[in-house]
C-alpha cells in the first residue's frame, strides 16, 4: 500500500536551495497543454518558427504566437496562462522560484492558484512591468499600436512598474498606462467580462474540479494532473498502491510511443507525447506491466515537497553502434539518472518519490523490469529519431532476443541532434508573427538571465558530446566567442519618490480584449524600474 510520506517544509525549502546553488536544471517547465486555431513557437537558440506541439516544455527564451482566432493554455504547476488570438508571449525566466513571461501583444489571462513567499511571477509589457504578488485572477493586454498596457485584478494584488514609478492594483482594480514622458497612468474599477474570460474561467471550473479528483492520487503541482480523470481510471494496486491507467489506447499501446523526440536544453533529447494527458505520465513516475496492461506508478504521495520535471524517464539500448534508437520506460524503484549536469541533490529529488536507496542503484549492468516485456521497447531509425518524426510511424521490427541481450547504455540516447530536432514542430500551420511583436523589448522588474546560445553556434561542440547537452563550462566558452543576443528585456529605471499624475478614467473608456484584436504597430519601450520587495505572497491555497 502507498501511504503518504510527511516531509518538513523547511527541509524541503533547504533541498531546494541546494538545487538552485548547485545550478541545476529547473524543476518546472510551462507545459503547452491547449492549442486551438494556429499556433506558432519559436526556440530560443533558433530564429525560425514551426507549429506549435502538443505537451511541448517552454522554458528561458522560448516564443509563442497564437494568431487571429488562436488560443492556447499553458501550465507552470498548477498555475494557469492563457492566450487571446493575435498574442505574442515569450519566456524570459523559468526556474524553482520564478516566472518571468514577455508580453509584446495581445491579451494573457493568468489564473494564480499557487504563490509561495519566495517565488516571484512577473509579466513584462514594452512599457509596464506587473508582478503578481498573491493567487488570483489576472487579465494583461500589451497594444503596441496604442503604446499601452492595460492591467486588471480580478481577485489577487499586484504590483506595477512603469516610467519610474510603481502603484499597487487590488481586487476589482484595472489600470491603463501609455508610453509618455511621465508615464500616465488611469485607474478604475474592472470592466465586464469579455468572451476570452468568459471561456478561461470555464477552463478554471473544469481545472478545479479536476484537482480536486486527482489530490487523492498525485500533488496538485504536478504539471498535467488535472488531465489524467478525464483519459484513464485509478485503481489500487496490491504492490505499488494507487496506480492510473489510461483509456481509449490502441492495441499494443506502450508508453514512449506515441509521440516524438525534441532537443530541448538544458535537458537534451525530450519525449514529446501526443496525447491530450500525455505529460504528467511522461515527466514524473514509473510504468508497470500488470496483467495484461501498462500503469503508471506515480510514486509516494509526499506533501511540501514540489515533483522534479524530468525529460524522459526511459533508459536506452545499444549504443552509438546499433544502428538504431531503441528506448523503454523505467519501473517502479528503477533509478533515473540524468544524461545533463546535475548535483547529487538533484538526482535525489528527481528520484525521492520513488527510490530510498539511490547510491546503492546504478544506470548500467541493471536488470531492467520493463526491457524483458514484449512490445515495451520503441525502436526507430537513427534518422527518423533526429528529425523528430513519430515514433509510432517510424518505428521498426527488432527481434525480442535481440532487444534482451543489447547492453543499456543510460537515460538518453548517444545521438546529436540537429537543427531539425531542435524545431521538431508538429507540422501544422506556421503563421510567423510581425517581426516588431517579437523584436519589441520589455519593462523588466527582475532581470532576466542571459538568452540561450545560438543552436548554430554549439552545433558542432555537440555532435562531440555523444548526445548530451553541454555543462555550463562549455556553454559559457561558447557564449563568450558567440555574438552577443540581441536582449529581450532592459533594466527598470529606480522608482521616484512620488508617483507619476494618475488620470481618471473616462466614464465611456474601454479596457477589455477584442476576441479579434486589429493588427498592431510596436512603440519604444518606456523607462523601466526596480523591482519592489513585497511580502503579500500568500501560501498554498
Amino acid at each position: 500500500m502507498r501511504k503518504t510520506t510527511y516531509i518538513p517544509v523547511l527541509l524541503a525549502m533547504a533541498a531546494a536551495s541546494a538545487v538552485a546553488d548547485a545550478g541545476d536544471p529547473p524543476s518546472e517547465v510551462a507545459r503547452l497543454n491547449y492549442m486551438e486555431g494556429p499556433v506558432s513557437f519559436r526556440p530560443g537558440s533558433v530564429e525560425d518558427w514551426t507549429a506549435a506541439s502538443l505537451n511541448y516544455p517552454l522554458t528561458i527564451g522560448d516564443h509563442l504566437w497564437t494568431d487571429d482566432g488562436a488560443r492556447a493554455e499553458l501550465h507552470v504547476g498548477s498555475n494557469g496562462i492563457r492566450m487571446n488570438s493575435r498574442t505574442a508571449l515569450a519566456v524570459l525566466n523559468l526556474d524553482d522560484r520564478t516566472v518571468q513571461l514577455s508580453l509584446t501583444e495581445g491579451w494573457v489571462q493568468i489564473h494564480l492558484r499557487y504563490l509561495a513567499n519566495d517565488e516571484t511571477f512577473e509579466v513584462d509589457t514594452p512599457n509596464a512591468a506587473m508582478s503578481l504578488v498573491a493567487p488570483g485572477d489576472y487579465l494583461i493586454g500589451a497594444d503596441s499600436e496604442q503604446g499601452r498596457t492595460t492591467a486588471i485584478v480580478r481577485g489577487g494584488e499586484a504590483d506595477i512598474t512603469a516610467a519610474g514609478s510603481e502603484f499597487s492594483l487590488r481586487p476589482r482594480e484595472s489600470a491603463g498606462i501609455t508610453i509618455t514622458d511621465t508615464g500616465a497612468q488611469e485607474l478604475d474599477s474592472v470592466p465586464p467580462s469579455s468572451a476570452f474570460e468568459d471561456w478561461c474561467r470555464n477552463r478554471d471550473f473544469r481545472e478545479d474540479q479536476a484537482f480536486s479528483r486527482e489530490a487523492r492520487y498525485v500533488p496538485r503541482e504536478m504539471i498535467g494532473a488535472e488531465d489524467l480523470g478525464q483519459y484513464g481510471v485509478w485503481r489500487e494496486d496490491a504492490q505499488y498502491g494507487w496506480v492510473w491507467v489510461p483509456t481509449g489506447v490502441p492495441a499494443g499501446w506502450a508508453p514512449y510511443r506515441y509521440g516524438h523526440w525534441a532537443w530541448v536544453e538544458p535537458w537534451g533529447w525530450t519525449w514529446i507525447d501526443d496525447a491530450p494527458w500525455g505529460f504528467a505520465p511522461f515527466h514524473y513516475g514509473r510504468w508497470a506491466f500488470v496483467g495484461a496492461a501498462w500503469v503508471w506508478v506515480p510514486g509516494r504521495m509526499m506533501v511540501a515537497v514540489r515533483p522534479v520535471y524530468a525529460p524522459a524517464l526511459v533508459a536506452f539500448v545499444g549504443g552509438p553502434r546499433f544502428g538504431v534508437a531503441a528506448w523503454f520506460p523505467l519501473g517502479p524503484g528503477e533509478v533515473y539518472r540524468p544524461a545533463y549536469a546535475a548535483s547529487e541533490v538533484y538526482v535525489r529529488n528527481v528520484n525521492i518519490v520513488h527510490v530510498t536507496d539511490i547510491d546503492a542503484i546504478g544506470v548500467t549492468n541493471v536488470r531492467y523490469m520493463n526491457q524483458s516485456v514484449a512490445g515495451a521497447v520503441s525502436v526507430v531509425p537513427h534518422d527518423a529519431f533526429v528529425s523528430a518524426r513519430p515514433v509510432a510511424r517510424a518505428a521498426i521490427m527488432v527481434p525480442h532476443e535481440t532487444i534482451m541481450r543489447a547492453e543499456v547504455v543510460g537515460t538518453t540516447a548517444p545521438i546529436a541532434p540537429t537543427r531539425v530536432s531542435v524545431l521538431a514542430g508538429s507540422g501544422g500551420v506556421v503563421n510567423t508573427p510581425p517581426a516588431r511583436f517579437v523584436d519589441c523589448t520589455v519593462v523588466a522588474r527582475q532581470t532576466p538571465p542571459p538568452a540561450p546560445v545560438p543552436f548554430a553556434a554549439k552545433e558542432q561542440a555537440l555532435r562531440a558530446n555523444g548526445g548530451r547537452p553541454l555543462d555550463t563550462a562549455q556553454m559559457n566558452a561558447i557564449r563568450g566567442s558567440a555574438p552577443p543576443a540581441r536582449p529581450m528585456a532592459r533594466a527598470a529605471a529606480p522608482a521616484r519618490p512620488a508617483a507619476a499624475p494618475i488620470a481618471e478614467r473616462p466614464a465611456n473608456a474601454e479596457a477589455r480584449p477584442s476576441d479579434q484584436p486589429r493588427e498592431q504597430h510596436s512603440q519604444p519601450a518606456a523607462k523601466k524600474t526596480e523591482k519592489k520587495k513585497t511580502e503579500k505572497k500568500t501560501e498554498r491555497q
